[in-house]
């Protein structure tokens, strides 16, 4: 599909693993709880990634409210002191997308009270990007695309015109449902994992620009 001339162009970010290296402190954090919680689940930290809190709960502890007021403690006091690292080259990247006037949205199934830390953390991020969606901002987790569909619409553009940049086999998932290119980060998983659901695959953001960008929307 063709871009819309009419429409400005797009570049969604997820955030952990993506704006953020915070997935090895998620992967650590989730594993221990799956231990705790789910000892016949191998690799729990890995099956939950780009998934809310709220579903993680449906699918997983449905009928234990005990357990799940335990983790909302836990999450969010992990989460509290968690250390908030740009990817490398992200800044400057995005940098570059808003002096060439691409529109820029953070897409997270983080919610509120997370990116409170964030925000705390890293107040200049809110310059950095137009949009900030959480999953407090959304109805359906990925890999149900309506997230980045949202995201597009908030930034006044069309899938056509939109790059996803996300690391979770979910999120790239929902990037590609949502009908946009996709730019797969392998901070999480392995390049050789995630080179079949996205259009390019990408350490960081040290040697990606926003040419690069525009040869996949081309």
């Amino acid at each position: 599909m063709k871009m819309n001339p009419t429409k400005c162009l797009a570049a969604l970010f997820d955030f952990d693993g993506v704006v953020m290296d915070t997935e090895p402190q998620y992967t650590e954090f989730w594993n221990n709880q799956g231990s705790l919680y789910f000892p016949d689940i191998e690799n729990f930290g890995q099956k939950i990634k780009g998934n809310t809190l709220f579903h993680i709960f449906e699918k997983y502890l449905p009928n234990n409210p005990k357990a799940r007021e335990r983790l909302t403690a836990d999450i969010a006091t992990f989460e509290s002191q968690m250390r908030y690292e740009y990817v490398p080259g992200l800044e400057t990247f995005m940098k570059e997308l808003r002096e060439k006037g691409v529109k820029i949205a953070i897409v997270t199934s983080s919610d509120n009270q997370k990116m409170g830390n964030v925000y705390r953390a890293h107040p200049e991020i809110h310059t950095m990007v137009d949009k900030i969606l959480t999953a407090d901002s959304f109805t359906y987790s990925k890999p149900h695309p309506e997230c980045f569909l949202l995201g597009a619409e908030l930034l006044g553009t069309v899938p056509e015109n939109c790059v996803v940049f996300e690391d979770s086999f979910n999120g790239l998932a929902a990037g590609n449902a949502a009908g946009m290119k996709v730019v797969g980060l392998s901070t999480t998983n392995s390049a050789e994992a995630i080179q079949d659901k996205a259009d390019v695959v990408i350490p960081d953001f040290m040697n990606f620009s926003y040419e690069k960008m525009m040869d996949l929307l081309k």
